[in-house]
């Protein structure tokens, strides 16, 4: 009998330590390639795997949260960094807290004393050789970046994130909100509705004005300094804009030019536009609203658009240094190579934000390259699981338009009857979401030697 080649996983964060030892436990040998221990980055303080850099909460672990639900799927399938987040556990309510050191030391010891996992302490300079996954997160070396780049073009990765906030289309006011094409546009190929494809939101002077008070003294978020990018004009905060001059976003992504208000037939003064998001039209993205506010006040001042009143974020948006791949147009499904299916990415590289999310794809491309040495084919949760759905998102979003996504749940499979209440709405998500996973994992036979 062949001895299974050894797998290479590059990167020893959530995702990369996840999957390290979920392949290990799985019965391959690896090499886990972690660069600090030889090389520092701006964020990290210790050459622990899995350190915790910002945040030390998961969130929520209440399943009718997305979170939550993504977590306890996670479950199912026996990750252990939720193991060790159990163990360092801290009281914050609902919300998985966790001590940074003992957690840091839970996963790091797990992995280091696997018998079948071997830890070198080195930079990887270029995409490796398969089996392998690349896992290195938001903060990856030039020289592999310039690798990957290289391998899949030149315009597969970005490396700052410029997030606008992204809404649930039934907490938009359809009365005031008006459907068409950007700026009055013909309606582009593969755009739906003879209406337009954006949502517009009118403002009459009045209103703008407010609006730019508002944004002139609404509270910003300074991150760290590793967290620091220049501001390009294509990303520039919508604060920003507003405070180099009252008309700049009425002559910027606020213009109003070809556009009618339905109600008074009217071109409005300005006019904030939302794009979908995804195919079904459950999300919606606010147009050239990238923004470094903080988050109340990212509610409050986006809740002063005329139709988003009552604005459920979906996503809250951001500005951050961030390397990551452009997945739809460059991965497979299974967030591969297209032309070499046994290297695979994971974490924040593959366009996912958080830590659960990352975690979950380390998680998922160790059960797909444990599959694929085994001579079967790789296998993705269906949509109406929370993994599955962002996978989905992953390989569905508009390429031209992607941006790294969290777990919420505008991405799950819309229910075949949907309750106005939204506390039944997502327990009954759960519900389903839970029982097709533990059915997915019966069907394929997932689980790992130590899931419960």
């Amino acid at each position: 009998m062949t001895e299974s080649p050894t797998v290479h996983v590059v990167g020893g964060g959530l995702a990369g330590s996840e999957a390290a030892f979920q392949l290990a436990e799985r019965g391959h040998r690896v090499v886990l390639h972690e660069m600090r221990g030889v090389r520092g980055t701006e964020a990290h303080k210790t050459d622990r795997l899995a350190e915790l850099v910002c945040s030390n909460t998961f969130k929520s672990t209440e399943v009718t949260n997305a979170h939550g639900l993504l977590k306890a799927e996670m479950r199912l399938l026996g990750s252990v960094v939720l193991q060790a987040a159990d163990v360092a556990r801290v009281a914050a309510g609902s919300a998985l807290a966790v001590d940074r050191d003992v957690f840091s030391v839970q996963v790091n010891d797990r992995v280091v004393n696997h018998p079948r996992v071997t830890v070198t302490r080195e930079e990887v300079t270029a995409v490796p050789s398969a089996p392998a996954i690349i896992a290195t997160g938001p903060l990856t070396s030039e020289a592999l970046a310039d690798s990957v780049r290289a391998r899949l073009g030149v315009q597969s990765l970005a490396f700052y994130d410029a997030i606008a906030p992204i809404l649930a289309v039934e907490s938009i006011d359809h009365e005031v909100a008006f459907r068409a094409a950007r700026w009055d546009k013909e309606t582009m190929e593969g755009e739906q509705g003879e209406e337009g494809a954006y949502l517009n939101c009118p403002m009459d002077k009045e209103q703008y004005e407010a609006f730019i008070d508002a944004l002139a003294v609404a509270d910003q978020f300074t991150a760290h300094e590793f967290d620091k990018v220049p501001y390009f004009e294509g990303c520039m905060p919508v604060e920003e804009m507003a405070r180099r001059g009252r008309e700049s976003l009425r002559f910027g992504p606020m213009k109003p030019i070809g556009l009618r208000d339905p109600r008074t037939g009217k071109r409005p003064w300005a006019v904030v536009q939302l794009r979908r998001e995804d195919r079904a039209g459950r999300m919606w993205n606010l147009v050239g609203f990238q923004t470094r506010l903080r988050i109340p006040e990212q509610q409050r001042i986006v809740r002063m658009i005329p139709g988003l009143e009552g604005a459920e974020f979906l996503r809250f948006g951001s500005i951050h240094r961030n390397s990551y791949v452009n997945a739809p147009a460059t991965l497979t499904p299974h967030l591969s190579l297209r032309d070499d299916p046994a290297v695979l990415f994971a974490g924040q590289l593959t366009g996912v934000e958080g830590y659960t999310e990352s975690t979950a794809t380390g998680l998922l491309a160790a059960i797909n390259l444990s599959r694929i040495l085994a001579g079967q084919a790789p296998v993705v949760p269906p949509p109406t699981t929370m993994l599955g759905a962002l996978y989905r998102y992953l390989r569905e979003a508009d390429p031209a338009h992607f941006q790294p996504m969290n777990a919420n749940f505008g991405l799950l499979e819309e229910l075949p009857e949907v309750p106005r209440d939204k506390t039944k709405k997502r327990e009954l998500y759960a519900e389903r979401s839970l029982g097709v996973m533990a059915a997915w994992i019966a069907e394929h036979s997932l689980k790992s030697g130590f899931a419960p």
